[in-house]
């Protein structure tokens, strides 16, 4: 089991989730080590005591566990099996622990080029935004060997509540895919009642201290509509980011000759937000492409 005190820590990716979610592991006294293609975004963790290293190798190479907390499955690849990145500084035993949100198939590739060095892989996508990370209230939905998992399932407390060991390798990943499926035609619903909402004229906070408390009751309602009323679209999770969760789950179900309308029109409408100029606020944005096709703003 992990520990402070004999731990030592790695940490590429310090973003708007990636940033908390390392400062909890910095909380605990934990040496860290870190790194971030800009790295500004990394001085509040410098300032809580980590160290900065210059590239995802020299992260590995100082480091026991590594995390990573990147974007899109090209940064993935790039941090862990580029030139510089994570593996080629890692050592027979270490752990590497890929948090973002990518390919099953790229977390499978991951684990088999860990193997070959003798270093273990874990996929651990995470769901809960910006405020889950700041309180510590993730899920985490875990992929990989067992004896890794439970070396690390110390740190993962830290950052969540909801952490459930899924299966194999890739299995994390597949779970996410679930995960926002799910959210994606959830958040249609929502945006679609609060823009029916206002044109029938509803007081919206009032009419959604009711809906929330009955079967419609949901994360995104008590989390993303009140920031939607508020008009509030800073981030807790780019909407470019969804659109490329969103693809990796219709490629896969493309691929086990699946079909699942509701995520094809959800990625649709997700499009659309991007071509307005959105794609970088929060996936509640996804109101104002649907308030332009009603005519409303």
């Amino acid at each position: 089991m992990s520990t402070p005190t004999e731990t030592k820590i790695g940490w590429i990716g310090t973003g708007v989730m990636g940033r908390w979610m390392c400062q909890h592991i910095l909380d605990q006294g934990y040496q860290v080590t870190v790194h971030n293609r800009t790295k500004s975004k990394a001085q509040p963790l410098l300032e809580s005591g980590a160290q900065w290293a210059d590239s995802p190798k020299e992260v590995a190479a100082q480091s026991d566990i590594t995390f990573s907390i990147v974007g899109f499955p090209k940064d993935v690849r790039e941090v862990l099996l580029g030139e510089d990145g994570a593996l080629a500084g890692a050592s027979k035993g270490d752990i590497i622990v890929d948090m973002t949100t990518t390919e099953p198939s790229l977390a499978v590739e991951v684990a088999q080029a860990a193997n070959a060095k003798g270093v273990f892989s874990i996929d651990a996508p995470v769901s809960g935004g910006d405020v889950g990370a700041k309180e510590a209230r993730l899920s985490i939905m875990i992929g990989g060997a067992e004896e890794a998992v439970q070396t690390v399932m110390p740190l993962f407390a830290l950052m969540g509540k909801g952490i459930v060991h899924q299966g194999p390798p890739g299995s994390g990943q597949h779970t996410k895919m679930c995960n926002q499926i799910t959210i994606a035609s959830t958040m249609v619903g929502v945006c679609e009642a609060l823009i029916y909402g206002k044109k029938a004229g509803l007081d919206l906070e009032v009419m959604l201290s009711s809906i929330s408390k009955g079967a419609a009751g949901c994360w995104t309602l008590d989390n993303l509509a009140p920031r939607v009323l508020q008009r509030n679209f800073d981030p807790g999770f780019f909407v470019e980011h969804f659109i490329k969760d969103m693809g990796i789950a219709l490629q896969e179900a493309r691929a086990m000759n699946i079909s699942l309308p509701g995520l094809a029109l959800a990625h649709q409408l997700y499009l659309a937000v991007e071509a307005q100029g959105h794609g970088r606020k929060g996936t509640h944005a996804l109101s104002l492409a649907l308030e332009t096709l009603s005519g409303l703003e």
